[in-house]
């Protein structure tokens, strides 16, 4: 049976938009056999609020792009209906903050606005002349495990300064981005840097992810995970397009079994050591 998909955004999501809609992503995950979805659209920010810890060395947060405010009352609806719509599936609502622990007080005031099921803490970008630059836009052959080790401190961080956020997003985002003049990505060369944010993150209570957007986490790095004392792994597809929702599934439960973890208490439960 698979577990949920914990990580799905639709037109909500800035990033999104046309390219997919709630009602679509729920036919998917019923035709899939998911037992439960949750909706966590992007919550991203390109200014500093008056209670947010901007870096000293990022005075204008990021270049807006195309990042939009969250649509909460149309979200809210749009949650509403699917759930009328689709009885047999558990729909949950969410949002994936960025850069939770740099913006507290913008994502504070988005959270007194609706109450989510899901909060996902997610790290997409790291200080770059003078403002927060997505690693995807600077990593090279040349750079590569340095931007890794920089993520991870900045995860350390951003797990030991928010306590908003349930679910840790991606930990292992970088790859997604990896140059293949890089070679193939080598676990060990970061491993006491993943663990660092594992420790830190067990530590919290908090869940893991195994995010099926990137390359497969490997079995070895997500051992690390339950060494360090980790208590439970999310499954998310990350899916920004409905056929991708619950994609990669079987794959990331052998991966999961593999490491130590399994079916949590029901079937729409996290996955427990």
């Amino acid at each position: 049976m698979l577990p949920p998909d914990n990580h799905i955004h639709t037109q909500f999501s800035w990033d999104t938009r046309s390219r997919s809609s709630m009602i679509r992503a729920c036919e998917q995950a019923v035709s899939a056999g998911l037992p439960a979805v949750a909706f966590t659209e992007h919550v991203d920010f390109t200014a500093w609020g008056e209670r947010d810890l901007p870096m000293n060395d990022v005075p204008e947060a990021r270049a807006k792009g195309g990042i939009q405010p969250l649509d909460v009352e149309g979200y809210s609806a749009s949650i509403q209906e699917c759930q009328e719509r689709f009885r047999d599936l558990r729909i949950l609502s969410g949002i994936e903050a960025g850069e939770p622990h740099l913006f507290s007080g913008s994502v504070a005031d988005l959270l007194r606005q609706a109450t989510f099921d899901r909060v996902l803490g997610s790290l997409h970008s790291l200080p770059r002349d003078g403002l927060l630059v997505g690693v995807g836009w600077f990593l090279s052959a040349e750079s590569a495990y340095d931007v890794v080790r920089d993520y991870c401190a900045e995860l350390l961080r951003m797990v030991e300064s928010s306590d908003v956020f349930e679910v840790l997003a991606h930990f292992d985002y970088p790859r997604r981005y990896w140059p293949r003049g890089a070679g193939t990505y080598e676990d060990a060369k970061v491993e006491e840097e993943h663990r660092s944010v594992f420790r830190a993150l067990a530590s919290s209570g908090r869940v893991l992810e195994i995010n099926t957007a990137s390359p497969l986490v490997s079995a070895t790095a997500l051992r690390w995970w339950y060494d360090e004392g980790g208590a439970a792994v999310s499954f998310g597809s990350d899916a920004h397009t409905p056929n991708r929702v619950g994609d990669g599934f079987e794959v990331a439960m052998d991966v999961a079994e593999a490491a130590g973890f399994r079916p949590g208490r029901d079937r729409f439960d996290f996955w427990r050591r």
